[in-house]
């Protein structure tokens, strides 16, 4: 019997077949389109044909809006588990990305006195997406093994940074109608067919940084295998993944790729609409353990970042 319970927020994007299998926890975010109130994660209801669906709504001009899971929804969420006996351990998307963060250690003071008896630990993931996924898929796997929450989240906290995140985005409007990028730099980049290239990068709080470009889709992609190669540690050992926004046939043939490239099990998902409203349809992203991306931060702060909020979100 599990002594202690995993929570994460649904910008973990984790596939459903896998979050109930391996016993996982999710907070959705909600993101309103056009007006209309829409959960990022509804039970009964398959994650692929909801985000199938906002994308298509995207690419149709629909204006897209996230607000960050707030301190009373993570509260009600926790409470019955803790009445239960459980401890828990929640992975949280990256604070240099949202509030949700400092949301969960909000409830996580609030609860613990409540509690006194029950341990909360809230780890900062440094990333999103499937980054955090698969995060929280190897706290999983100590967890079945045995491990205490405790040293679950020192584990958690200490190889945060091993996760790599890449990714391209195929049209610089969601970017510019976030506040991301100017304009201007929107316009020129879709003129000159430029693809932007990003990385959950590592500073601290962990950011995302536009790092490079490339001319073109496919070379975008290509370069994405590029640095799957320099920074990937034992893919043949690990689980890969890859999210996209909408474009499932090229995230089918980049992942035969990545096993072409060592990689034994990719997982491919709908990229999860938290994160998604702000890079758009079409956003293709790989993420696994590779080196630490800690030993970059000083290049990495000097970047051009992602993450000055934007007008329209709270994420």
């Amino acid at each position: 019997m599990n002594q202690f319970e995993i929570f994460t927020d649904s910008a973990a994007n984790l596939p459903d077949e896998v979050r109930l299998a391996r016993n996982i926890n999710v907070i959705p975010y909600i993101c309103n389109i056009d007006g209309e109130d829409v959960s990022c994660l509804e039970e009964g209801v398959p994650f692929a044909e909801t985000a199938r669906k906002f994308y298509e709504r995207m690419r149709g001009g629909a204006e897209a809006k996230t607000s960050l899971i707030g301190q009373e929804r993570i509260c009600n969420a926790l409470t019955p588990f803790l009445e239960e006996g459980k401890d828990i351990v929640f992975v949280t998307i990256a604070s240099g990305i949202s509030g949700t963060h400092q949301q969960a250690l909000n409830a996580q003071k609030e609860l613990c006195a409540k509690y006194p008896k029950r341990k909360i630990y809230v780890i900062d993931s440094a990333n999103a997406s499937l980054g955090e996924g698969l995060l929280v898929l190897r706290i999983a796997d100590l967890r079945d093994m045995g491990e205490s929450a405790e040293s679950c989240y020192e584990w958690g906290v200490n190889n945060a940074y091993k996760v790599n995140s890449y990714l391209t985005v195929e049209d610089l409007k969601y970017l510019r109608k976030g506040g991301r990028i100017s304009k201007t730099l929107a316009l020129a980049g879709s003129l000159l067919n430029i693809k932007p290239l990003i990385k959950a990068d590592g500073s601290k709080p962990a950011k995302l940084t536009f790092f490079s470009k490339t001319r073109g889709r496919r070379k975008a992609l290509s370069s994405l295998v590029e640095y799957f190669d320099a920074q990937v540690v034992r893919p043949e050992g690990q689980t890969v993944a890859i999210a996209h926004g909408d474009c499932e046939e090229e995230a089918l043939e980049l992942a035969n790729t990545l096993k072409e490239h060592g990689a034994h099990d990719v997982i491919v998902e709908y990229y999860d609409m938290c994160t998604g409203t702000h890079v758009g349809p079409g956003t293709i992203a790989i993420f696994f353990f590779g080196k630490d991306r800690r030993a970059e931060a000083p290049a990495a702060e000097t970047a051009p970042s992602l993450n000055r909020a934007p007008k329209t979100s709270n994420v």
